[in-house]
């Protein structure tokens, strides 16, 4: 079955959802174009495109915390993609979390819930 994914719905993009690969934790979610989903398949890294920077990031590029694709699965719209990953430096988040959902919500206010495993102003040079 050759695969055709809806890149007209989000202005070319799709949103992926990025899970680690053993306990299907949620690491991430971001959005692909359709270079990004070409570079992805191509490589086994996770590629993205940044809405904010308007070009495309390979995972991990700056923080060596890169995702290897080991499965993808694609919704029944053929309009998002789920991306199961191991994930190289043990984090996700630019923020420095295991994964970008580290705060809870309950009763109505957000609470840090998780440990960060890094420090981003050392990883990035911020």
């Amino acid at each position: 079955m050759t695969i055709k994914l809806d890149f007209s719905k989000f202005d070319g993009l799709l949103p992926v959802v990025t899970q680690d690969f053993s306990s299907n934790e949620v690491l991430m979610v971001a959005f692909m174009n359709e270079d990004a989903w070409e570079m992805t398949l191509a490589s086994g890294k996770a590629t993205y495109f940044s809405r904010s920077r308007k070009k495309l990031w390979v995972k991990g590029g700056t923080s060596g915390h890169e995702q290897i694709v080991k499965e993808i699965r694609i919704d029944c719209d053929n309009d998002t993609v789920l991306l199961k990953v191991v994930q190289k430096g043990d984090a996700a988040c630019h923020e420095g979390y295991r994964s970008c959902f580290y705060r809870k919500v309950e009763n109505g206010k957000a609470e840090i819930v998780e440990t960060p495993v890094f420090d981003p102003r050392e990883v990035y040079k911020k």
